[in-house]
This record gives structure tokens, sequence and C-alpha cells, in this order.
């Protein structure tokens, strides 16, 4: 045998490889899908909420509120009433969820407006848009307002 006369080389089989790349896709994809509806149940409450607030109907938006004994619906309007610390809701858009470390809740960001259709581009329109962040317990679906910033 000389230099020249090499063994023949089998490579080795690429289906180890190929088994852990599609694994490999698999967990991806599903933690992508995860992670787009993991607060899917949450905004669809205060997606609800929100739609009875614009609405009118805020006797219905209070019982989704489920408040606390010492939340009248007196306070409620107050804040979300037309005369309230909101104003007048014609449109919103939802802007974000997450849930903050070591909490049952989870805070669902929106965008408030006076004026309807939401505003998308018009400058005047955007100065009466308000960032409202509402927590909704995970458990009960309860809504409230977030505690203030230690």
């Amino acid at each position: 045998m000389t230099l020249l006369d090499a063994a023949n080389y089998k490579p080795p089989s690429k289906t180890p490889r190929y088994i852990f790349l599609g694994a490999l896709a698999v967990f991806a994809i599903a933690f992508l899908i995860w992670h787009g509806v993991r607060y899917d149940a949450e905004e669809k409450v205060v997606e609800t909420f929100l739609n009875d607030v614009v609405a009118g109907d805020l006797q219905q938006a209070y019982q989704i509120w489920k408040p606390m004994p010492g939340y009248s619906f007196h306070d409620f309007q107050q804040d979300w009433g037309p005369g309230g610390y909101y104003g007048v809701t014609k449109s919103y858009r939802m802007d974000g969820a997450y849930g903050p470390k070591n909490s049952s809740s989870v805070n669902v960001r929106i965008l408030l407006s006076s004026v309807a259709p939401f505003p998308k581009s018009d400058p005047d329109a955007k100065f009466k848009t308000r960032e409202v962040e509402i927590w909704v317990n995970a458990q009960t679906h309860a809504l409230s307002f977030p505690p203030p910033a230690m």
C-alpha cells in the first residue's frame, strides 16, 4: 500500500444532525407560539371591559372590573365615566401585556383616545391619547390599577 492508495472513507451518517435540527425547530416554533398567546385570556378580559366602556355601558364594565368592596360604582364612574379621570373614551388600542416578576397579575398596557377611530397619524388627535395600565389577576380575571411605583 502506497501513500496514494488510501482506504475508502465512509462519512458519518447525517441522520442524528437532522433529528437534532428538527427537534430544535419544533421547540423554537412552540416557544414562539406560546410567547405570542400566553396573555390572550387577560387581554380578552380587558378588551371586553373596554368595549363596554366605549359603548357607554358602565354598569356592565363595572361587573367585569370585579371591584373590591371599597371601590363603589360611584368611584368607578369618577374614573371611567364621561366626566371622569379618563374622560370620554371612544376608541382604544392594546399596546402589550407582560407579567411582572413574582406577581399573580398581568399588566396590560392600553392607549385610550377620545377620537374614533383610533388616531394613527394625526398629530392633533395623538395629543388626546392617554396611556393606561390595567392589572388583570391571572386566576380571577379581576381588573385593577397597578400599585404605585416604589
